[in-house]
């Protein structure tokens, strides 16, 4: 990837050069005030969360209200035009240090995570967001990250002064109108794409909802505490939060199982100085549910384990069960996956919303799956499996197409605020091959 250092010297020579503290007339803290009084005085508060990070908008959605004094409002108050910079928080795959911008589309402010960028008054601010956009897909803002906890905090002053070029500001404003229109058709294309896989992901849930439905009928239904031999929590010692290689011991996140898709990779290592506890090794073959989530959808959430050979144990965030003589596992975990099944499940959960909700031990026995004989057990299982994997070929492909939309998207923003090429005799479709980024 060229860094800002290479390409400032391939920029246009009319560009100035300078600093990525140039573009910005200033950068205050955010405020996240207090409890809502629920009145006309409360206003959003934008959060990392509240970001379109395919857009690089605000979204207010789901933007909580916070009561703000009047003295503080009249600083923190967000306008049409600022940004709003995530200076604390981030991950391992989504990296503290994006920026989005904010429309006017309401009134609000910017948590004490983030900081309201007012963009120099010979900066269009929508440029500036797509150069926000560029500096992170090169890494400047990666660079710019203090981590000594589990949360990075990005050091501004260091971002700020990345070195960076730019053109004057009738230029910065072609360059925007022209990455607002290619980036619109990206955009649209990706929507679609969106689309397509929701009409998938539905298309399963219906075809097992309606097999689940054509077993109850035919054969009645059955309590697990008739088909299953044990139901059993692991263990969760102090782990690292890093992957194994095949043969060393970790333990599994429930985001192994959360999916219904089982993951192996998502797992902590367990450290070389803890024997692991053989009882709660995990085998191919074995049932795993969710135990517990602040989200009713992610709760009592089955798969089938595959280890790919991988030394994996079982957390106390998880269930094991194992099913008896009769039973076929895949067949047992894919109607615990269907609609019918998990509806009434959902009857057993502990917990409301915004808390931890959870199923116990004993309430999972009290599910009921069809009953249906070992013979229909199998073919059933194989015949949805072979629509699953043909469904998840077509998901496959549709998340890589999403895959390379969104890194064409990159290249073009970053092509055009580095002066790569003319915006006005380019065009977007094509511009992007040879380009460098």
């Amino acid at each position: 990837m060229t860094t800002a250092d290479q390409w400032l010297e391939t920029a246009p020579t009319h560009w100035s050069r300078g600093r990525l503290k140039n573009l910005i007339l200033t950068a205050t803290n955010g405020t996240w005030g207090s409890d809502p009084v629920e009145d006309e005085a409360d206003v959003h508060c934008v959060r990392a969360a509240d970001f379109d990070r395919v857009s690089q908008r605000v979204t207010l959605t789901n933007a909580p209200l916070r009561h703000v004094e009047p003295s503080s409002l009249r600083q923190h108050l967000l306008e049409a035009g600022d940004l709003v910079l995530e200076k604390s928080g981030g991950g391992d795959k989504q990296p503290v240090g994006m920026a989005v911008l904010f429309t006017g589309s309401g009134k609000a402010v910017c948590s004490n995570f983030c900081a309201r960028i007012k963009p120099s008054t010979q900066v269009d601010h929508r440029f500036l967001t797509y150069v926000f956009a560029a500096a992170y897909g090169q890494g400047l803002t990666q660079a710019a990250i203090k981590q000594t906890t589990g949360i990075q905090n990005l050091d501004t002053g260091a971002f700020f002064a990345s070195r960076w070029a730019y053109p004057a500001l009738e230029e910065q404003r072609r360059i925007a109108d022209f990455l607002d229109s290619e980036t619109r058709h990206v955009d649209a294309v990706a929507r679609t794409r969106e689309a397509q896989l929701r009409c998938l992901q539905q298309l399963w849930r219906s075809r097992l909802a309606t097999t689940a439905h054509e077993l109850i009928e035919a054969h009645g239904l059955v309590p697990l505490r008739r088909v299953v031999s044990s139901v059993e929590q692991g263990w969760s010692p102090q782990c690292e939060d890093v992957e194994a290689v095949p043969h060393e011991w970790s333990v599994l996140k429930t985001s192994a199982v959360s999916s219904g898709i089982f993951l192996p990779l998502e797992h902590k290592r367990l450290p070389s100085d803890l024997a692991p506890d053989l009882r709660y090794k995990i085998a191919d073959g074995d049932i795993l549910m969710t135990r517990g989530s602040g989200s009713p959808a992610h709760v009592g959430v089955a798969a089938l384990a595959e280890t790919q050979d991988r030394n994996l144990l079982l957390s106390d965030l998880l269930y094991r069960v194992k099913v008896g003589y009769g039973w076929s596992p895949r067949f047992v975990t894919l109607m615990l996956s269907s609609q019918p099944i998990r509806g009434y499940m959902s009857l057993l959960f502990r917990g409301q919303s915004g808390q931890t909700i959870k199923l116990r031990a004993e309430d999972i026995k009290s599910i009921t799956v069809p009953a249906a004989p070992i013979h229909t057990q199998d073919a059933i299982a194989e015949e949805l499996e072979a629509e699953r994997h043909k469904i998840d070929a077509s998901c496959t492909a549709l998340n890589r197409s999403q895959l390379l939309l969104t890194e064409r998207r990159q290249a073009l923003i970053t092509a055009a605020v580095t002066g790569q090429f003319d915006v006005s005799t380019a065009s977007g479709r094509n511009v992007t091959e040879g380009v460098t980024v």
